[in-house]
Formats: structure tokens, C-alpha cells, sequence
């Protein structure tokens, strides 16, 4: 596995997969690790941006803050909203 070194805006360092996605309306949204062993789960990348300022609900709904590329959640029911 071959993980991308980035550094975020807020100066972290972060380890995108770009092989283990969530599929999104616009791109894909790639899982990102706090360490290069990948062992410790960061969060989100767009795909279609390429931000890492992405939010998810307790429903699994992704979506990135700066495009609005959106995961709908794996289970929807109206109750819900």
C-alpha cells in the first residue's frame, strides 16, 4: 500500500490511501491516516477538490465543505430527517 504525504491547512501531517474509497456525487472521497501505517484513521479527502474539510453524520453521510461533494448515508428513512 502506497500512502500520499499531505499536509493540512492547519500544518498536520496526514497519509491519503488513494486505493480505499467511500463513492461521492462529484469524486470519490479517499480515507486519510494520521500515521504512514495507516493504523490510525483521520478522516476524509475529496476526490473532486481535493480538500480535506469533509463532515460525517452519524448516518455515514460525507460531505466536503469547500464543493459540496456528497456520500449519501448506507441507510435512509424518512424518520430520520
Amino acid at each position: 500500500m502506497s500512502l500520499e504525504a499531505s499536509t493540512t491547512a492547519s500544518g498536520e501531517r496526514v497519509y491519503t490511501d488513494r486505493s480505499r474509497t467511500e463513492r461521492g456525487a462529484d469524486g470519490p472521497f479517499y480515507l486519510v491516516f494520521a500515521d504512514e501505517a495507516a493504523e490510525s484513521r483521520w478522516g476524509f479527502r475529496c476526490g473532486n477538490c481535493d480538500s480535506f474539510d469533509t463532515a460525517m453524520d452519524t448516518m455515514g453521510r460525507i460531505q466536503c465543505t469547500e464543493c459540496g461533494n456528497l456520500r449519501k448515508p448506507d441507510e435512509w428513512d424518512a424518520a430520520h430527517e
